[in-house]
């Protein structure tokens, strides 16, 4: 498998679609998400026999949901999830890289302490995107690139 700069496992159009719905807690929009992700990150006394259909992830750091079904009353929240999610409140660690367990804090110390100026330094230096398996591993289902791109801009931040 070939990663670039911007997709390191193809799976940035993966169980996409156009219309988005909010959360049935706090009523934010949603962002599309495969079941396939669904089905890899719920832990598995939460998963029924079958957790296939149409699924949003809630991006609302204050919200305990992170996956709800669009034609099911499923909701998952933080604590159902094998994962922290990094973009909800207090999760720890932080990743940015799911799939090669790189955390935020080390992608900024690569940055800060190593000099690393752009996304190839970075997965050098860190080991970051090697074992790309995005659609199973990243919350949101899709390549980790722009989640290490922020955390480079607030490791620049601090430079």
């Amino acid at each position: 498998m070939n990663r670039t700069d911007e997709d390191c496992c193809g799976c940035n159009q993966i169980g996409q679609k156009k219309a988005r719905t909010t959360c049935p807690q706090c009523k934010e929009e949603g962002v599309p998400v495969s079941s396939v992700t669904v089905r890899h990150l719920v832990k598995e006394e939460f998963l029924q026999t079958s957790e296939e259909g149409l699924y949003e992830v809630c991006m609302n750091p204050a919200c305990d949901v992170v996956y709800f079904g669009l034609d099911t009353e499923r909701m998952f929240s933080q604590g159902q999830v094998k994962v922290p999610i990094w973009f909800k409140d207090g999760a720890k660690p932080k990743y940015a890289c799911y799939c090669s367990r790189i955390t935020e804090e080390e992608v900024i110390r690569a940055v800060v302490e190593l000099g690393a100026d752009s996304l190839k330094q970075v997965i050098e230096v860190t080991g970051a995107m090697k074992d790309s398996a995005c659609i199973e591993n990243n919350p949101l289902g899709v390549c980790c690139h722009r989640i290490i791109e922020e955390a480079m801009l607030k490791g620049r931040a601090l430079h």
